[in-house]
């Protein structure tokens, strides 16, 4: 875990549940409980962390990409956002963050753009280098929770940055992932947290080799009225309450 922990460990706000690291180019889900926080951490610089978000007591409330950024006035997430759920509670809130910008709007990569940019590496070729992509990673996890291809919404990527143009066109910033940034998910819902570490659809191709990323979990308190998230907007008190309602 090294510096990326101990230059941010002030910030720790009780015990830690575990610590974990992925491997660049994999899978991983966890249900995050009402009460606890992820933190992510780009240890190396560079990664993309492609982020589904589902209510583990009802699979069919999930992450709404367009309410999110609506009821935010918004366009990327960074501390102080709520990431809410199509039922208008939060799923998870960002109440720290040293990244300052994650990317709502790209989606994740697929097999296409992988063999375009990469080259095709199959795991019959290239054993446990095989080139993998973001969708069929989601897919994998999903199918665990006896979700599938219905149930791929817009995703959260994480560390990365993505400007829309005066065009309209969308640029890709290759230098914004630095090492030890870090972002805390804290969970406001029983929520399953559906994670990839493959390479941004819009990232520049060339050798492939996405970044691994750290990650722990720690209990953490429930936000109080003072809470940066509850702060950033009038409509996040609105979310709270609605969550909050959830649970009586």
């Amino acid at each position: 875990m090294g510096d990326a922990l101990s230059n941010t460990s002030q910030v720790l706000t009780g015990p830690i549940r575990f610590r974990e690291t992925v491997a660049g180019g994999a899978s991983w889900s966890h249900v995050l409980k009402r009460g606890t926080t992820l933190r992510l951490i780009d240890s190396e610089g560079g990664a993309n962390v492609s982020a589904l978000f589902f209510n583990f007591e009802l699979l069919a409330e999930r992450y709404n990409m367009p309410d999110t950024l609506k009821a935010q006035h918004v366009a990327r997430l960074t501390q102080g956002c709520a990431l809410y759920s199509d039922m208008g509670r939060i799923l998870v809130s960002i109440p720290y963050d040293t990244s300052g910008w994650h990317d709502t709007i790209s989606g994740c990569s697929n097999a296409a753009i992988v063999i375009a940019k990469y080259g095709d590496a199959n795991y019959q070729q290239a054993r446990n280098q095989f080139h993998r992509n973001g969708r069929d990673n989601f897919l994998i996890e999903l199918a665990k929770y006896g979700l599938g291809a219905r149930d791929l919404v817009a995703n959260v990527n994480f560390f990365s940055k993505v400007v829309v143009q005066s065009d309209g066109s969308m640029r890709f910033d290759p230098h914004h992932a630095k090492p030890g940034a870090v972002v805390d998910l804290r969970s406001e819902m029983n929520t399953l947290v559906i994670l990839n570490t493959c390479v941004h659809p819009l990232a520049p191709g060339g050798t492939y080799a996405p970044k691994p990323i750290q990650l722990m979990v720690w209990d953490s308190p429930r936000p109080g009225p003072d809470d940066v998230v509850r702060q950033f907007r009038p409509e996040n008190e609105r979310g709270f309450l609605n969550t909050e309602r959830y649970f009586l």
